[in-house]
This record gives structure tokens, sequence and C-alpha cells, in this order.
């Protein structure tokens, strides 16, 4: 990009013509490249993204926010004999491009050496880049994101009698494009696109009041759910909450419903991550090699699978992306490791700089009904609150709400209860998994049902 090349404001050209766009972020990748080399770098890399938002949202009928958001963004970083400097801009003027890689130059010539800072090795960047199916643009008006948000609301609040108020529902659109380039000579480009929407209703009877939500995101607008059921599933949900109570302290089985399982398995993935191991803050430290589920359990990363909430075909360092099992036949595998965190543990890369990429949980081979079955007396959880986590000891608490499991059969609503454990024990302990499998996010999980833990609500 030349310095007297202008900057696109057009919002939409990143949907109509993504390419020019893209192109435009490999130049101004390539500028801070040369600039950093000449400004006395060893190495350097930069992240680019560019993306354009739109989300409405209303309540009782009337729009309550609007919103069209366009960001650009450029981060530069750099090693100059193992010291590293990285800003960041918004701007993508020549100019202002040109200041931030000083910016970067300068605090890495006045920070300490790392023996761990330093690119990925140039064996490991991508080299296949295979079409993963993650761009749909469609340039939906905010007025059509409206009618769709009110359309879904009404539906809720239509459904059911009870349900007494509402606080709103939204329909939101993303576009991203993604350049990661680096001093290898690595370009790597990415774009994708989300379409969201989202209910939460509120009921009322006679025993006080209940709130609850409904959601669905998608790769193309046009999978989203109906705008229909999403407010019916809504209401549905907020009116079985109705007439919740607390349940009597003691132990037994609790099955984790899908949106609170995968929680479950976030807390394994961040203990066996390169961040909290080098800082020996898991209480799965040096645990490779060892169960840490039952043995019909297996997690397995699948980072290209087709509209993928995280599909990518390289991660943030621009190592190359492949099917590899975090958890086999209940062993752990490898750990979670970027390539900055691999040598601070002497260890080999796993290409998961920002994270994992579709993590899915195999072994499943049980209905939820069927899992209500084999509990016979128990708990079924499907909302946790509180943040009593801790990933040094393991030692899980949680605010939880959810139904009474009586006859094998789903009961009465329960709330302000705490469900506690170990969870180091609570994986070992889960007893099986649901087919009930919910792929809207990254970590793809039906319902978990664990042996044992200790629920406190209401004593005898």
């Amino acid at each position: 990009m030349s310095r007297g090349q202008s900057i696109d404001t057009d919002n939409t050209a990143l949907l109509h013509d993504p390419d020019r766009e893209t192109e435009l972020l490999v130049g101004i990748a390539q500028r801070v490249l040369e600039r950093a080399k000449a400004g006395g770098a060893d190495e350097a890399e930069v992240s680019l993204g560019s993306s354009l938002g739109r989300e409405a949202t209303v309540r009782l009928a009337e729009i309550e926010t609007l919103e069209e958001a366009r960001d650009r963004s450029v981060q530069v970083t750099v090693y100059i004999r193992q010291c590293t400097g990285s800003a960041s801009t918004g701007d993508l003027r020549p100019q202002a491009i040109d200041e931030t890689v000083e910016r970067a130059l300068a605090i890495a010539r006045n920070t300490q050496p790392d023996r761990a800072a330093g690119l990925a090795d140039a064996a490991s960047m991508a080299t296949e880049f295979p079409d993963l199916d993650l761009w749909h643009p469609e340039d939906i008006a905010l007025d059509d994101l409206v009618a769709r948000a009110l359309d879904i609301e009404q539906a809720g609040r239509d459904a059911d009698s009870r349900i007494a108020n509402s606080e709103g529902a939204s329909v939101t659109t993303e576009a991203n494009l993604a350049v990661y380039a680096n001093s290898h000579g690595f370009v790597g480009r990415m774009r994708g696109t989300a379409y969201s929407q989202s209910c939460v209703l509120i009921a009322r009877d006679e025993n006080g009041m209940q709130r609850d939500y409904d959601f669905d995101m998608q790769r193309r607008f046009a999978d989203l759910a109906s705008a229909e059921s999403t407010g019916r599933e809504a209401a549905r949900r907020t009116v079985r909450r109705l007439g919740a109570k607390r349940i009597r302290t003691g132990r037994m089985p609790v099955l984790f419903a899908p949106e609170v399982a995968r929680g479950l398995i976030g807390h394994l993935v961040g203990a066996v991550s390169g961040g909290n191991l080098y800082r020996r803050s898991s209480f799965l430290l040096d645990a490779a090699g060892e169960r840490v589920l039952p043995d019909w359990a297996s997690l397995v990363e699948r980072p290209h699978l087709p509209r993928g909430a995280r599909s990518a075909a390289f991660d943030a360092d621009g190592m190359a992306t492949r099917e590899s099992p975090l958890v086999d036949s209940g062993v752990l595998s490898r750990y979670v490791l970027s390539s900055y965190s691999a040598r601070r543990l002497g260890l080999a890369p796993t290409a998961n700089a920002g994270g994992v990429h579709n993590l899915e949980l195999s072994g499943a081979t049980h209905s939820f009904e069927e899992l209500l079955a084999a509990m016979g007396e128990g708990l079924v959880v499907t909302e946790l609150m509180g943040q009593g986590v801790n990933l040094v000891t393991g030692d899980y608490s949680r605010g939880a709400a959810g139904f009474r499991v009586e006859d094998g059969r789903l009961g009465a609503p329960v709330e302000e209860i705490t469900i506690a454990g170990n969870l180091r024990e609570m994986y070992l302990g889960l007893v099986a998994a649901g087919t009930d499998v919910d792929v809207r996010h990254n970590i793809r999980t039906g319902s978990l049902l664990v042996g044992e833990m200790t629920v406190a609500g209401q004593e005898e």
C-alpha cells in the first residue's frame, strides 16, 4: 500500500468484495513486516482484522437498540534478541501503521529477553487452506433484523398466558475477515460469517416469577431456527421453571444439560492449557498419559469441520491445524499448547495458539430420557451461577438451578442450590454422555451424567 492509498470507508465493501478488502489487509501486513525488519527486528508478526456487525434488540414490541459496527484492527509484534514488543491500532492510514511498528520496536528495545519468545518454527506453518464453508455473507438491513426480533418476541409472549414480561429479543449478524502474516513469509487468510438470535422472557404464577431464554447461532442466516420456534422455546423453558423450590441436601447423581456440560469440559481444557501448566496453576500438572475420563470417553479436536464454530486451517501462530485427540479412551494424550507455552514447558506445540478448534466428546450412547432413567433419583442442572471453580486444586462449587429427577423422570423445578465436588473426581466419575449434542459452540457435547455430587439445598 503506497502512502497515497486511500482507505475504503464503505461499510458494506467487506460483504460485497471481500477479496479486495482482504488484499488491502495483506498489503498492510507486508508494509508492517518490511518496516519491522528495517527497524531492526529479528522476527515479526502481524494480525489484522476487518469486521462488520449489526444488531437489533426489541423489548415489549419497541426498539431498544440498533447498532452497526465497522471495525478494523492491526496488532504488531516484533522480536529483537528474544525481547518482545507489541502495539496495536485501529487506524489503517500508512502513517499510523508506521507509528505502530515504531512503538512495538521501542517496547522491544526496552524489555528483558524471554527465552520462549519468537515465532513458531517455519516448518510448522500451514501450507494447505481447505474451504471450510464459513463464509455466507448477507447484507441484511437493520429494519429486517428489527422485524425478525419483533416476531421472535411476539411468538414467545403469545405462547403461554403465564408469560408476563420480556427482557427482549435480539438478532445479530457478523462478517469477519482476518489476515495473519509473519517474517517466515507466511500469509494466512480467514473469513467467516455468524448469525444469531435470542429471546429472554419472564413468567409469573401464584408462586412468583421465573426467567429463561432460548437462542440460536449459525454460519448461514438461512440455517437459523425460525423466529417462531425461538420465541416459543424461550416461553416453554421459562414456564417450566415456575414453582421452583429448593432441594434437600445430600449426595446424588447430577446430570449436566448440554448448555452447562460444555463448561464442564471447558474446565478440563483450561487445566491442560499451556499458560496454567507453566505457571503450575493446574490440578492436571504432569497428567499427560494419565486417565482423566472414563475409558468410554474421548475428546477429539476437529479443526476442519465445515461451518464449525472454530474451524480454521491455522492457529494464531500460523501453525497448521489437524485433527487430533486430546483425550483418547479416557487417557490425556497431550496438552493444549501455543509455540510460546510449548517452549516454556520444553514440549512440542500443538497448534492451539488461541485455543482449541471444535472439541468433540465421543462415546455418547444414551438419549436424555435414557440418562434420566439410569439416574432414578437425582438432579438435572440447566443453569449455573458464580465462579466457584479452582483450577489449582480442582475444587468445584457452583450455584445451580434445574429439575429434580424422580423415578427416572424429569420432576419439579429447583433453584437456590449449590452443587460441589472435585473436578478430577467428577471427570473420572462420569457415568454416561447424552446424544443430545449442542453443535452451536466450540466445545461440542451432549448431557453429562456425574455419578455423585454434593447438593446443598434445604436441610430436612
